[in-house]
């Protein structure tokens, strides 16, 4: 292994494979110092972050509203009156946003909307001599979705989420958001929310407003389900209220994995590990590649780029941390590896990519040629940019219309149908020793 300034580079697949597969457990992760001195200020302790999250849920649930405010200015150093942003400050901090802007949010709008468009499904009833079954697709009744606004507001993360719960039929759409010191949301969060039509956007961040969401306030409504990403304190919040609501799932820290050939461009190479570096300092760049030339270039593209970053500092962290480059023996391996890592976002920056797809098993998202940047992805592509992290794209899935549908089971069983489906289910009820199913269909046989 050699060591570099601002990330590492091994030439060895084993070496790779154990550096992706760390086991980075949230509940353990080490918070910066400058946190760690906000949690004493506010708590007059040294607390994890589970422990953090404990007491805000737990203070919500008894206080309400009252929390929320305390929180807001404890946390976010702004004090709030009325939670809820007005129709009225939507609509001024709309007008206050370029128009350049404003047809940027309306053009990636229209383009998640027609993506998901392509995921709608109807109910559906098949009868046969048996009579009928299906089953009812219905929309959730009310989402809450958050959007964070720590380092930056991603009013991207808002269309990302409400669009596909619009598509789905969701009823209400709510919007938490945490305010800056004057108090107010972001003047773009709220534009992104009238673009996407959402129906009332509150100004609460962090834990607090997972937990109002999940068990509601005086002025915060109970939502069905939680989406949309946040920081280590929003997510661990959603694992907890689990089983309360639903959630989509808990998006961490953002990941990238390139893998790239002789073929790649060492520049874009390192533009885009460095475009997802920039999120967050316990962000993971990484890159597999077949080619010592291209690794030790892109080596040199990171140290000529990141200082020209307005986020150099968040980006070099992140590269520092968790960064990687690798040198593979072949493509078999790398697919391998990636796999194994079942990254949020890959990239193939191969010379035919199309030709290597069927490798993918594990991903949130595939992005395929140099044309198709994951960045492409988090604006106007058309997927939702939400995607799992921390290798639960093994099971998981980006945002999309299906988590916003429920389905209901339909069964209308005819006599006929009783009578050729009853007796083996009574026999199935009594090997289970439940005699009272069992008489339930023997009585209706026996009429």
């Amino acid at each position: 292994m050699t060591s570099f300034a601002t990330v590492r580079v091994v030439h060895d697949p084993v070496a790779a494979r154990e550096f992706l597969l760390r086991q980075r457990r949230l509940e353990e992760t080490t918070l910066p110092e400058r946190v760690r001195e906000g949690i004493r200020a506010v708590f007059g302790a040294d607390l994890r972050a589970a422990e953090v999250v404990d007491r805000i849920i737990a203070d919500v649930r008894r206080d309400g509203d009252a929390a929320l405010r305390r929180y807001t200015q404890l946390l976010d150093g702004a004090a709030i009156d009325d939670l809820e942003v007005s129709q009225d400050e939507i609509a001024a901090a709309s007008a206050s946003v370029a128009p350049e802007v404003l047809d940027a949010l309306r053009f990636a709008r229209d383009r998640i909307d027609a993506f998901h468009r392509h995921q709608l499904r109807s109910s559906w009833m098949h009868f046969d001599a048996d009579g009928a079954l299906g089953q009812l697709l219905r929309p959730l009744e009310r989402v809450g979705i958050y959007t964070p606004a720590g380092r930056a507001p991603y009013p991207s993360s808002l269309l990302m989420s409400a669009v596909p719960a619009r598509v789905a039929g969701v009823e209400e759409v709510i919007v938490c958001a945490p305010p800056e010191r004057d108090g107010r949301v972001s003047p773009l969060i709220l534009a992104a929310a009238q673009v996407a039509g959402v129906d009332r956007v509150f100004k609460v961040g962090g834990a607090q407003a997972i937990a109002a969401l999940a068990y509601g306030t005086e002025s915060v409504p109970r939502v069905d389900k939680i989406l949309g990403p946040g920081n280590i304190f929003v997510v661990l919040a959603k694992r907890r209220v689990y089983g309360e609501v639903d959630i989509d799932q808990l998006p961490g820290p953002t990941e990238t994995l390139l893998i790239a050939d002789e073929s790649a461009d060492p520049a874009l190479c390192a533009a885009d590990l460095l475009a997802q570096a920039e999120h967050d300092p316990l962000a993971s760049p990484i890159l597999l590649t077949t080619s010592a030339r291209l690794a030790a270039a892109v080596e040199r593209e990171l140290a000529a780029q990141l200082p020209t970053l307005e986020r150099a500092e968040v980006a070099g962290q992140a590269l520092a941390t968790n960064g990687l480059i690798a040198v593979v023996p072949d493509l078999p391996t790398a697919f391998d590896l990636a796999n194994a890592y079942a990254p949020e976002h890959l990239c193939l920056l191969l010379a035919e990519p199309w030709a290597h797809l069927d490798r993918v098993r594990h991903a949130g998202g595939v992005f395929l040629g140099e044309s198709s940047p994951e960045v492409l992805g988090d604006y106007t592509a058309g997927p939702s940019h939400v995607m799992p992290t921390g290798q639960t794209a093994r099971f998981s899935s980006p945002i999309n219309v299906e988590q916003f549908l429920k389905i209901i089971s339909v069964v209308g069983i005819n006599r006929d149908g009783l009578a050729r489906l009853g007796p083996p289910a009574a026999t199935l009820a009594r090997a289970e020793g439940l005699t009272g199913h069992a008489r339930a269909i023997e009585r209706r046989l026996a009429q």
